[in-house]
């Protein structure tokens, strides 16, 4: 870390944003999930995280917010090209369901490419436990990069297992609580409603710029209180009406436990962010509202536990999905790291 110029330009070592960290001196632990085995609509995101990887290499690591922010002690666990091919395998397998489903024929629960797809989701949520569970234990704080949006359930439920009580602040267009979409029991498009079935400390959800949901999914989120939901709709007429964005964030945060674990989909953002993401959809939140809501939690007191980024997928020509991912990540990485420093010097 000494000799380390952050002026210079990115070295290829590993790590996201090139940060020289080895897992010893880690701090914070980022587990690339390479997984788009149950995607609905466009395919791509199990090559996110090494796009994301590649691209963060150009990132400028100073922060106005957060100005030594290169300092931030983050390792990065190596892209697992097992989980890479059983994502693949999986895919296949998904793809003749889908398939299936859209010609009309019904799909039984014992068909044999339903159960592959989620005898694959099973392993994938299992090595995701291990991996954080095996640094949680080490005092580290650990952070998912997908991926598609099912992958840090593995993350989320063993946190679980930490912490009697913490909210989720998901940033999404969807609001991902179908209950096993297409059959998946644990597609990316369930996510939300497997943390509300399995993890019971989790006892808020607070769901900003979703603007894509189905009318069950609809009666839950707004029938439930444990999930807050700040549709896109909801958003624009406060701000339509009058409130600023600042007093919005301050009552989004306000529905939040003392703990809070930060999953962002991507395509929270506005689709000229994420033109390649599986399900763009049209609205959303802007680069600098995200960044604004996510730091205005940072210095709110509430401790940050862990976070997850999904759903970027890379460009066939371009990095514009990479570098935007990159940049998000970043922007979690150190206000995370930031808020984690405070709170340990308060505590």
């Amino acid at each position: 870390m000494s000799e380390f110029n952050p002026n210079d330009i990115g070295v290829a070592n590993g790590n996201f944003f090139g940060l020289p960290c080895n897992e010893n001196e880690s701090e914070i632990v980022l587990l690339s999930v390479p997984w788009d085995a149950t995607v609905s609509y466009g395919t791509g995101t199990a090559d996110g995280p090494q796009a994301i990887i590649d691209a963060s290499l150009q990132v400028d690591l100073f922060d106005e917010k957060v100005p030594e922010s290169w300092k931030t002690r983050a390792w990065t666990i190596p892209v697992s090209e097992e989980i890479y091919e059983l994502s693949s395998r999986a895919r296949q397998a998904a793809e003749d369901v889908i398939a299936a489903l859209e010609e009309g024929a019904g799909v039984p629960e014992d068909n044999v490419s339903l159960q592959i797809v989620n005898n694959a989701s099973e392993k994938l949520n299992k090595y995701v436990e291990e991996q954080s569970g095996k640094y949680l234990s080490a005092g580290k704080l650990v952070a998912v990069v997908g991926g598609e949006h099912s992958v840090p359930f593995g993350l989320i439920k063993t946190l679980g297992e930490r912490y009697n009580d913490f909210g989720v602040l998901h940033l999404d267009a969807h609001s991902d609580t179908r209950k096993a979409y297409e059959g998946f029991k644990f597609s990316h498009a369930s996510i939300m409603y497997n943390v509300l079935e399995n993890v019971p400390s989790v006892s808020k959800i607070v769901q900003v710029g979703i603007r894509d949901y189905c009318s069950d999914e609809h009666q839950l989120i707004f029938n439930s209180e444990r999930v807050a939901p700040y549709t896109d709709f909801i958003v624009n007429q406060m701000q339509f009406m009058g409130r600023t964005w600042d007093s919005i964030c301050d009552e989004i945060i306000s529905n939040l436990p003392d703990n809070v674990y930060i999953s962002f989909d991507i395509d929270a953002l506005t689709p000229e962010n994420c033109p390649n993401t599986g399900t763009p959809v049209p609205g959303g939140l802007t680069f600098a509202q995200a960044d604004y809501l996510i730091y205005k939690l940072s210095i709110s007191g509430k401790r940050i536990i862990g976070f997850d980024l999904c759903e970027v997928a890379p460009a066939p020509e371009g990095e514009w999905d990479a570098n935007v991912g990159a940049r998000i990540l970043y922007k979690l990485l150190v206000y995370t790291a930031q808020n984690r420093k405070s709170l340990i010097f308060a505590d």
